[in-house]
């Protein structure tokens, strides 16, 4: 009898008696946690589309007259630009006040020293904004024409 030639090791063949391990679980805590994430980031992703809408689609549009009454820049954290307009509507009437708020550096920058003088405001409406950084009414002049 003749034994083979040597060469490389055979493997032994494979014991599958032996278990596999056991599947690990996730625990009920981690997927509560999960859970809880994803609420939270559908949440906030959702108010950021709503607030983009709501900012890029205007309730209405329009323009007022008047003489400016107040023009400031107010706030903690958000700082915004707030103005107040006295629109007459005749001689011996008390006068509306009508408040708006401006997002554009350029249209602050010619109503601070048109305080006093009668002015002529373009502006739209945007209702349901979810903060008040934006302004603190719901009216945003976006351009402005002061009257002799």
């Amino acid at each position: 009898m003749t034994n083979p030639p040597p060469g490389p090791p055979q493997p032994e063949p494979a014991d599958h008696t032996a278990a596999a391990p056991p599947k690990r679980r996730r625990s009920w805590r981690r997927r509560a946690r999960l859970g809880v994430l994803g609420v939270v980031v559908i949440a906030v992703l959702f108010v950021a589309l709503y607030t983009v809408v709501m900012l890029h689609y205007a309730y209405s549009s329009g323009s007022k007259a008047g003489y400016l009454q107040l023009f400031e820049d107010r706030g903690w954290l958000c700082k915004t630009s707030e103005g107040e307009l006295l629109i007459t509507s005749a001689p011996g009437i008390a006068p509306e006040t009508w408040k708006f708020s401006v997002r554009n550096d350029a249209v602050a920058a010619q109503l601070r020293p048109a305080v006093g003088k009668r002015v002529l405001v373009f502006y739209d409406e945007h209702r349901g904004l979810p903060t008040d950084c934006f302004g603190a009414t719901n009216f945003f002049v976006d351009s402005v024409v002061i009257q002799p």
